[in-house]
């Protein structure tokens, strides 16, 4: 997940006019002022007979029906060890489990004690200032909380795109908009890689190439710390 980026916020002081010391309206603005208000009366009139149209905001449904209840098979077997928390953990935010798996994949193979050069920390690689100071981080029910929180609003920024979403999660939100020539290397790979895994785990291909090509790449040494900090065979 992406480092924090410091802001500031700068206070406008507005600019008070000096008191010109007359205690009434000079007889030069009376006439103006005059027309303002009658133009205001007549206005009120016709706001009433022809009121301003209301926006209506469609209510989201909580859970899409397309959204599926079981978890692909091509999924690394450390990833699959979390498979009932996974779906558990997709349903409460509204998530597709196989992308919420495709995630945990590329971020730690299931490794609940996994941890990053950048200080990202647990199964969903979550950055420190996502935490409340009460927080235990590698507690993987905190960490899939903290995590899909940020997928969620990286899903939504990407108006529902999973593959813009995972750039967003691994660059930044702040990527999404932008041309893909500008993102870095590692959210390129990452969405090389993560976006046909993805697409994979959903249309049924099993095994996935996609997956088995960046295990061979990047995640043989991944997946055998996350087997042997689970205790898997």
């Amino acid at each position: 997940m992406p480092r924090a980026r410091n802001t500031k916020t700068y206070r406008q002081t507005a600019v008070i006019p000096q008191d010109s010391g007359s205690g009434c309206f000079s007889s030069f603005i009376l006439v103006p002022l005059t027309v303002i208000f009658i133009s205001a009366f007549l206005g009120s009139f016709a706001l009433k007979a022809n009121p301003l149209p209301t926006t209506t905001i469609p209510a989201m449904d909580t859970m899409p029906d397309s959204i599926p209840s079981s978890l692909s098979p091509i999924f690394q077997r450390e990833v699959l060890y979390w498979a009932d928390s996974i779906v558990r953990w997709a349903s409460a935010s509204n998530l597709d489990p196989n992308l919420v798996a495709t995630i945990m994949q590329i971020e730690s193979c299931g490794d609940p004690r996994a941890t990053s050069s950048a200080g990202a920390m647990g199964l969903f690689q979550v950055m420190p200032f996502h935490f409340a100071t009460t927080d235990d981080p590698y507690n993987p029910e905190t960490n899939a909380a903290r995590g899909l929180a940020y997928l969620v609003r990286s899903l939504a920024t990407a108006n529902g795109d999973a593959r813009l979403a995972m750039a967003g999660y691994n660059g930044g939100i702040g990527v999404i908009p932008r041309a893909e020539w500008t993102w870095s290397a590692q959210t390129k790979r990452y969405v090389q890689y993560g976006a046909p895994i993805y697409s994979d785990a959903i249309s049924g291909v099993n095994p996935s190439n996609a997956l088995i090509e960046w295990y061979t790449k990047y995640g043989v040494s991944l997946c055998n710390q996350a087997s042997q900090r689970l205790g898997l065979p």
